[in-house]
């Protein structure tokens, strides 16, 4: 019996995780790793008795739809980001502001950055 490609599958799927929030790279891997998981999936289902990890490919397909989901999340926040920088900053300021375990260095380079992107 053969084998479906399962590895490559999950190892661009696992790069659409990690990579998530990296300007879309996530993205294209998790759309990539869907392709080919469809195109073994035809395959398989063109001669079943054929392959012997069917139900493995299945599973990677569903994985590489959930990484999508996840990368499409982690650009629409960038996007976000990118488009709102102000509202970014003010969010993120508000999360550290109050806190007394956040080093003033740090937050002095937080309202710096936010100074340089043009707020506050």
């Amino acid at each position: 019996m053969q084998k479906l490609n399962t590895t490559l599958v999950i190892i661009l799927s696992i790069l659409g995780i990690v990579c998530c929030c990296v300007y879309g790279i996530g993205t294209i891997s998790a759309i990539i790793a869907i392709v080919i998981a469809n195109k073994e999936l035809k395959k398989y289902n063109e001669s079943p008795e054929t392959y012997s990890n069917g139900s493995a490919m299945k599973s990677a397909r569903t994985f590489s739809i959930i990484s999508l989901i996840i990368s499409f999340i982690g650009l629409a926040f960038i996007i976000w980001v990118l488009v709102n920088p102000c509202l970014f900053f003010d969010w993120y300021i508000g999360m550290f502001e109050d806190n007394p375990n956040v080093p003033a260095e740090s937050m002095e380079q937080i309202y710096q950055a936010a100074r340089d992107a043009g707020c506050r």
